[in-house]
C-alpha cells in the first residue's frame, strides 16, 4: 500500500471510518431538532414513563457505531496507527457531542 493511501484524509474516506461520524452527527441532529422542535411547540423538558420513538433512534444511531468502529480499527490500526488513531479520536469526540445534551439535560 502507498503512503498516500495511507493518509489522514484517504483513511477518512472509507466508509468504515466516514459511518460513524455521520451516524453521531445524525444523532446529534436528532436531539437538537427534537429539543428545538419542542421549544417552538412551547413545551418543556418532561421526563416520560416511555422514552419515546426519538430516543430508541438515537440509541440505534449509537449503537450501530460500535461494530463499525470495531471493524475500522482492526483493518486499519496495523497498516496506518497513527492516522487511524487520529480518525479514532474523532469519532469518539462526535460520539461525545452526540452524548453531551442526553447527560446536560437529562434526556
Amino acid at each position: 500500500m502507498d503512503r498516500d493511501s495511507r493518509s489522514f484524509g484517504a483513511i477518512l474516506k472509507h466508509p468504515s471510518a466516514l459511518l460513524p461520524l455521520l451516524l453521531s452527527i445524525a444523532a446529534l441532529a436528532l436531539l437538537l431538532g427534537s429539543l428545538a422542535y419542542g421549544v417552538a411547540m412551547g413545551k418543556s423538558l418532561v421526563h416520560e414513563a416511555d422514552e419515546g420513538a426519538l430516543a430508541h433512534i438515537w440509541q440505534l444511531l449509537m449503537g450501530i457505531q460500535l461494530p463499525v468502529l470495531a471493524f475500522f480499527a482492526v483493518k486499519w490500526l496495523p497498516q496506518a496507527p497513527k492516522q487511524t488513531l487520529c480518525i479514532l479520536a474523532l469519532q469518539a469526540g462526535a460520539a461525545l457531542a452526540a452524548m453531551a445534551p442526553v447527560y446536560f439535560l437529562h434526556l
